[in-house]
């Protein structure tokens, strides 16, 4: 038997018992002991569901969350890129910039400018360790692979290139976000490329909006410079 103070107490402040939830499963546990084996609760069963589902429903909750709180940092983080970049008063500062405190915002070991030229003779060498140039049509088969149609930004793994477009840096970037500029009329189209050495920090199933606001703010940039 249930000694008195404690069923004083019970009795005194019942919702007490009502509103922990551990207490109320044994309770129903220890009933459906008592009903024995060949008795179905209905009642119980129900619970049971109910329990569940609300064990799936704080899953989603906390899932939900955490999204939401990653998009918010995923979102401060390109606008704090974005600041950096508009910035600089000149263009070397400009590129310096984008190989330095803008690549630790968006937390990349490697940016690359990547312009197509129609000029002739050989390919100049990247400049500040920024910008390469390019044959006309290299941005299109770089971003496609001879696949389907190129995207304004495309994310993907890649594998160990030291004598790609990173450069010795290619030796261990493993992922990669490809940005295709439109530098205006009349100029050939260009692509940002960041690289990270993380294999999962570009993934095709991620989302693409962040960067694809990155983008037009340093198609714009780029504009101006090139003006």
């Amino acid at each position: 038997m249930i000694d008195p103070d404690t069923r004083d107490r019970i009795l005194a402040s019942p919702e007490a018992l009502l509103e922990d939830r551990d207490v109320m499963q044994a309770l129903i546990g220890a009933n459906d002991r008592a009903a024995g084996t060949n008795v179905v609760d209905l009642r119980g069963l129900a619970m049971e569901r109910l329990n569940q589902k609300l064990d799936r429903l704080e899953d989603t909750h906390r899932t939900v969350i955490a999204a939401a709180y990653e998009n918010l940092a995923g979102t401060n983080q390109v606008h704090r890129a974005i600041l950096q970049l508009l910035e600089p008063v000149d263009f070397p500062g400009f590129l310096a910039t984008l190989t330095g405190t803008v690549a630790q915002t968006l937390r990349v070991e490697a940016v690359r400018l990547i312009l197509e030229t129609r000029s002739e003779g050989p390919v100049p060498e990247p400049v500040s360790g920024a910008i390469l140039a390019v044959r006309p049509g290299f941005v299109n088969d770089y971003l496609t692979r001879g696949r389907a149609m190129a995207r304004p930004v495309m994310l993907r793994q890649t594998l160990p290139d030291p004598g790609g477009i990173y450069g010795e840096a290619g030796d261990w970037v493993r992922s990669e976000a490809l940005l295709r500029l439109d530098l205006g009329e009349g100029r050939l189209p260009g692509l940002l490329a960041l690289g990270a050495e993380d294999p999962h920090q570009f993934k095709p199933t991620h989302g693409t909006d962040l960067l694809a606001f990155f983008g037009g703010v340093f198609e714009r940039v780029m504009r101006k410079w090139l003006a």
